[in-house]
């Protein structure tokens, strides 16, 4: 079988002899981590950057973004497209968003179809995927101090502040408005615990950009990717100089915005107002409630088996990351 080899930079730890082999089938996989991302981020409340995180490609997905910058040229007149296409990790690269996007364009309606109709079990399913991913997370941490302590709790309060907005009534119209906000969507995208949908249902625009997508408003789309694009360049290089330099108290902070997100994916919630546009009901405030305060039936035994598959899914990701950690081999022969 053909390999392909990738040349990633040495702030991510499994890969740091340089090259690292990867076979068909290993890019086959990180599609299939792609499309859970996607599918993640078209969920209001759901980061694709946990999935990421806890599928073991966060850190190398944060370097290869942040490879591509004005110093791409100057790699492609000394070394040509090959040497700048290792530069970004391309073929990495080119799997995930083919993953991503795959999941956004088909699995978009089914996730809306899912809030709809089964909120609970949907929201119990992530529910027990985040809360593992906590845990998950929280060891690679190692010994935790005072610093790391902290800047979970700080990040904590700030996702949970967050997840108590409300929806604007609203929404700012303009295609400006839609580069404005794909480049906020992506950076709380590829934030682990920060949705980057339920950002857009604060900005007003979730709707807009999801029928943009079902009805391939091809406009609309570049519009919002041009953003995303301009926010992801900026915004990977952050964080990268972030782990570089405080890998640990990022790690916490990490972990900490997932604790704060909980509130958001709780199955069960009090809808506090609403608004009605041609003949749809949006919610635009809620809060958690206990089950036993729930208006309708909690189907406990119902949530109960959607967070134990949620909850063991994590453990199987975390195996499938171990796995694929391991190299195959390396090219003595760039």
């Amino acid at each position: 079988m053909n390999k392909f080899y990738v040349l990633l930079t040495p702030l991510n730890p499994i890969l740091k002899s340089g090259f690292m082999a990867r076979t068909f089938k290993d890019y086959i996989i990180i599609s299939l981590k792609g499309i859970a991302m996607g599918a993640a981020d078209t969920v209001p409340g759901v980061s694709g950057g946990t999935i990421a995180f806890i599928s073991g490609i966060y850190e190398e997905l944060i370097t290869s973004i942040s490879q591509i910058d004005l110093s791409l040229f100057k790699t492609y007149k000394t070394g040509g497209i090959s040497a700048a296409w290792k530069q970004v990790n391309g073929n990495f690269l080119l799997a995930l968003v083919f993953g991503i996007a795959i999941s956004i364009f088909t699995l978009m309606r089914l996730a809306r179809y899912l809030l709809d109709h089964n909120p609970i079990a949907i929201w119990s399913f992530f529910f027990g995927l985040v809360l593992a991913s906590i845990w998950f997370m929280g060891k690679q941490i190692g010994k935790w101090n005072f610093g790391t302590i902290l800047a979970a709790i700080l990040s904590a309060g700030v996702a949970f502040w967050i997840t108590t907005f409300s929806a604007t009534n609203n929404a700012i119209t303009g295609d400006w408005f839609l580069v404005i906000a794909g480049s906020i969507a992506i950076c709380a995208m590829i934030l682990p615990g920060i949705s980057g949908a339920f950002i857009l249902v604060l900005l007003g625009v979730y709707k807009e950009i999801t029928t943009a997508v079902s009805e391939f408003d091809i406009k609309k789309i570049l519009l919002f990717i041009l953003g995303a694009i301009s926010g992801l360049l900026l915004f990977s290089k952050i964080l990268k100089w972030l782990f570089s330099k405080y890998e640990r108290i990022t790690l916490a902070a990490l972990t900490g915005f997932i604790v704060g997100s909980l509130n958001k994916v709780w199955p069960w919630k009090e809808v506090l107002a609403t608004k009605t546009i041609k003949g749809e009901t949006y919610v635009l405030a809620e809060k958690s409630v206990w089950p036993p305060h729930f208006s309708g039936d909690p189907r406990l035994l119902y949530a109960l088996l959607f967070f134990v598959i949620g909850f063991l899914l994590i453990f199987m990701l975390e195996g499938l990351a171990r796995n694929l950690s391991t190299p195959h081999g390396t090219d003595t022969n760039p």
